[in-house]
């Protein structure tokens, strides 16, 4: 564990982090389209009355952000990781029993507190104490599995639902999930950070001796840090409440133009395209302005969703969900690295955790506005088009908030030298 005896203990973090995102996209944000598909057609109940319950499930996820944040911060990714992976793996289970439209809610009430633990803030969380060099890099090779749970997530919940039904189908999944990331979480995410191991970030610098300084000096300063953080929360959260939306809904929007199996393939498409856009990230995050990288990403997927909704047919369908999918890696990632990067590694969950309640408040209404969009319009055209739009602004509130970047930097550039 030491770095002259092999592999730092961070990257084991980050092995056991991209597991958990698998789990908890797969049966969370990715698993929400298998369940409106699937509770919509066996009940026959309107796909906005399913989505507000969904919705419920990103609400939940929200209130209890900074919560998890702190609580890491605190006492460490085990208690907290542990809670949530058996809150997901019993909402999932439940959804399978409901006989009414109500007992959705509580269902997904659960699944809320699982993936508040499991998803972005916690895994960030979790890694951004054992990085520095590589604090971009770790993160993203860890939020990475989220793309993974949605290239085989999908494909396998309908295939345990074709197999076994809806009830027993979802009882294997989170029988599945317990015995997976219980071992995980126990054995591996047991320490809060490297100083308890007696190492120091990235496993070989001394920070407190080394004569270099950090790869990405801190930007934000009292003058400034309100508006770095809430115009990335906003920027963040209008490109997530769009992202959240078009994934929840992406089935059914496909399904009337490729058939239910054509439009499970093609989440699962979409799912590979996004593995594929945080493969690139890996490689080139720690050496990149991430705002500027997250406007150019935003910019692309406003222009897919623009195009379905002009011209809904097969081939732009196909097209424009691959190039969503490319995006949707990076949106997920780059929240909290914007935030790593801009505000340091100090108190870190919380401070993301404040952002990141925001975000997913926010971000929640997706199933919801898609739902209610569709069902008042009788298609998804119209609702693509304000999807659209919505993610334009979200890159305006990130260029908006770099500016007070630029301004920070060349402040920093033209201080003179310290004569003490």
């Amino acid at each position: 564990m030491r770095p002259d005896s092999g592999l730092f203990y961070g990257w084991r973090v980050v092995a056991a982090c991209f597991v958990v995102a698998c789990f908890a996209w797969g049966l969370g944000l990715f698993g929400s389209s298998v369940y409106l598909q699937a509770v919509t057609s066996l009940h026959g109940w309107a796909v906005s009355e399913v989505a507000s319950a969904i919705t419920l499930f990103f609400l939940v996820g929200a209130a209890v952000q900074r919560i998890v944040g702190r609580s890491i911060d605190r006492w460490g990714p085990r208690p907290v990781m542990f809670l949530g992976a058996l809150s997901m793996a019993s909402g999932v289970a439940l959804i399978g029993q409901v006989s009414a439209p109500w007992q959705l809610y509580p269902c997904f009430v659960l699944i809320g507190i699982g993936w508040s633990t499991l998803s972005t803030t916690g895994i960030s969380a979790t890694v951004a104490p054992w990085f520095e060099r590589h604090q971009g890099r770790s993160i993203t090779l860890a939020i990475m599995g989220a793309s993974v749970g949605a290239i085989l997530g999908v494909p396998l919940l309908l295939l345990a639902l074709r197999r076994l039904g809806l009830s027993q189908g979802l009882i294997a999944a989170g029988v599945v999930a317990v015995a997976m990331l219980l071992p995980l979480i126990l054995f591996v995410l047991r320490f809060r950070g490297p100083a308890e191991l007696g190492l120091h970030r990235d496993g070989d610098i001394p920070l407190a001796t080394s004569s270099a300084g950090p790869a990405h000096p801190v930007v934000a300063a009292p003058a400034n840090r309100r508006p770095l953080l809430w115009s990335a929360a906003a920027g963040f959260a209008f490109g997530l409440t769009v992202q959240i939306g078009f994934i929840t809904h992406h089935i059914a929007l496909a399904e009337p133009l490729l058939g239910r199996s054509g439009a499970g393939v093609l989440v699962s498409a979409t799912g590979v395209t996004a593995f594929a856009g945080r493969l690139i990230l890996a490689r080139i995050v720690d050496g990149v302005r991430v705002r500027r990288l997250a406007i150019l990403v935003m910019l692309m997927q406003a222009a897919a969703l623009a195009a379905i909704a002009v011209s809904p047919t097969v081939p732009v369908l196909i097209g424009a969900s691959l190039i969503y999918g490319y995006g949707i890696g990076h949106i997920t990632t780059l929240g909290p690295v914007v935030v790593r990067r801009e505000f340091g590694a100090a108190a870190f969950g919380a401070t993301y955790g404040a952002a990141a309640t925001a975000i997913q408040l926010t971000s929640s209404f997706g199933p919801v506005l898609f739902g209610v969009l569709r069902d008042a319009f009788g298609s998804y055209g119209p609702c693509l088009a304000v999807a659209a739009i919505t993610t334009l602004a979200g890159a305006a509130s990130l260029f908006a908030g770099g500016r007070t970047v630029s301004q920070r930097s060349r402040q920093v550039a033209v201080q003179p030298p310290s004569t003490s």
